[in-house]
């Protein structure tokens, strides 16, 4: 069973690659018990998407190369 601070070391990892089958599973059932580790989760992502946003538009404004 992973801590909460594995889990979350865990859940970081899954934004820069695939995690593999053991990691997956410890971390669905850690997630299945732990609430604040399930708003983590949840706060981390919506982090990760209005990042992802934010750099797609960033993009989109700027101005054309001369």
């Amino acid at each position: 069973m992973l801590s909460c601070k594995e889990a979350t070391h865990v859940m970081s990892a899954a934004h820069e690659r695939e995690l593999g089958l053991r990691e997956r599973i410890a971390l669905r059932l850690h997630l299945l018990m732990c609430m604040g580790c399930r708003n983590y989760d949840r706060q981390m992502e919506f982090l990760h998407k209005a990042c992802a946003h934010m750099t797609e538009r960033s993009i989109s404004d700027a101005p054309p190369d001369p």
